[in-house]
């Protein structure tokens, strides 16, 4: 039996026994794994270190390699994930409706795991830990195929997890690591079909693009994010600045990171040079439009190229447009339907963004950086679905689990 087939038929049956664990049972091991990770926060970070030499090795990218790298506080910020895991409500077992069936059949829609979860990511090892805990919480077991780049960090990561596990009431099979970096590995994982329930591709674009295409397990599919940030004419100088500032330049390797900035013409007038000057402070290259660059000619010209690409770096695309419609249009051409912003003091003009743009969290007034699952107070998230169906926006617990009808009777018959 192949390498593949022995980890999903592993976790087939260690999901079996997270299905009927109960609510203390599962929280008592992701304090385990919380432990753990403290306390072996110094093998952890050693191997991460290799990896980030690697990587620097083989040119990652500056976005690529902040993704890779962890800290002290990176690993206190996944440890104190768990723990926070462990206080949401256990999904598992919750009842969505009752209804009464036919002949006095009492008809409960209870909420289920989803089985076995195959996950594909790339580089960031803080999405072993989140997608393990929301996995185990859930009632999941979850076989784990990170990228090259971060396969030492992956691996000692995992071990811990496994570790911490084998001294609780959880199978340490419910979390396993595919550790041959070969792309085989991926088609095996994603044609499981029987094996692996679901499979939730994490990464860029090309990777995405491959899971839906060859995948013959169902795909719960996330996405690039191409986020946007519209400057209204009546938008507060201040709240404006501070807004994008943060949205570009808090963490520009993250998918919620702002990545194109509208600005309506008449709020450009007056502000829109003295903005993009203090962007530059923050080392922001500004790719802008002619208009753009009548108000900051220091920018570089923008391309048809820059309004569809999101940059994970220190790069901001800035178009004048002029009016909330124009910047509709922009957005609903171009957004990969991430978070989208709106900045405006006008009720009605925010009534309209927040209905009229289709994307999976819009945003008035506040920075695209919050959609995240802890932010969410989802505890973590196992992605950002930029899709419509079964589930949209930072995926938590409950989007990990699905539904089953259980029928009560009392010797009915049709």
């Amino acid at each position: 039996m192949r390498q593949i087939q022995k980890q999903v038929a592993a976790a087939r049956s260690a999901s079996k026994r997270l299905a009927i664990a109960s609510a203390e049972q599962k929280n008592e091991s992701l304090d385990a794994i919380a432990h753990a990770l403290r306390d072996q926060k110094s093998l952890i970070l050693e191997q991460n270190r290799k990896d980030l030499a690697d990587g620097k090795k083989a040119g990652l990218s500056t976005a690529l390699m902040d993704r890779l790298k962890l800290t002290e506080q990176r690993l206190e910020a996944m440890a104190g994930g768990l723990e926070e895991v462990t206080r949401l409500p256990d999904p598992v077992g919750e009842v969505l409706e009752v209804t009464d069936g036919q002949k006095n059949l009492r008809i409960e829609k209870v909420r289920v795991p989803l089985g076995v979860v195959g996950m594909i990511f790339e580089a960031r090892p803080n999405v072993t830990v989140d997608a393990a805990g929301l996995a185990l919480k859930s009632g999941n077991s979850i076989i784990l195929r990170g990228s090259s780049s971060a396969l030492r960090s992956n691996s000692v990561l995992v071990d811990v997890i496994r570790r911490a596990l084998a001294d609780t009431s959880l199978p340490p099979e419910a979390v396993q690591l595919v550790t041959d970096p070969g792309r085989e590995t991926v088609r095996e994982l994603i044609t499981c079909k029987g094996g692996v329930d679901v499979v939730i591709p994490r990464g860029g674009p090309g990777l995405i693009r491959r899971v839906v295409r060859e995948a013959t397990v169902p795909v719960l599919e996330t996405g690039a994010g191409n986020c946007h940030i519209y400057v209204d004419r009546t938008a507060d100088p201040g709240m404006a600045r501070n807004i994008v500032i943060n949205a570009k330049t808090d963490r520009p390797g993250v998918c919620n990171a702002a990545e194109t900035l509208l600005v309506h013409q008449e709020w450009a007038e007056k502000h829109l040079g003295s903005m993009c000057e203090e962007l530059t402070l923050h080392q922001v290259e500004i790719r802008g439009c002619s208009r753009t660059r009548q108000h900051f000619p220091q920018s570089v010209p923008a391309t048809a190229t820059d309004w569809e690409t999101e940059y994970l770096e220190q790069v901001l695309a800035v178009k004048v447009v002029d009016s909330l419609e124009d910047a509709m249009d922009h957005i609903d051409r171009y957004s990969t339907g991430h978070s989208e912003a709106i900045i405006t003091e006008d009720d009605a003009a925010a009534r309209r963004f927040l209905q009229g743009v289709d994307a999976a969290a819009v945003y008035r007034n506040a920075s695209t950086r919050f959609t995240d699952g802890s932010q969410f107070g989802l505890g973590a998230e196992i992605g950002i679905s930029t899709q419509k169906l079964h589930a949209r926006g930072p995926m938590g617990l409950r989007e990990l689990t699905s539904h089953k009808y259980r029928i009560l009777g009392s010797g009915q018959i049709r």
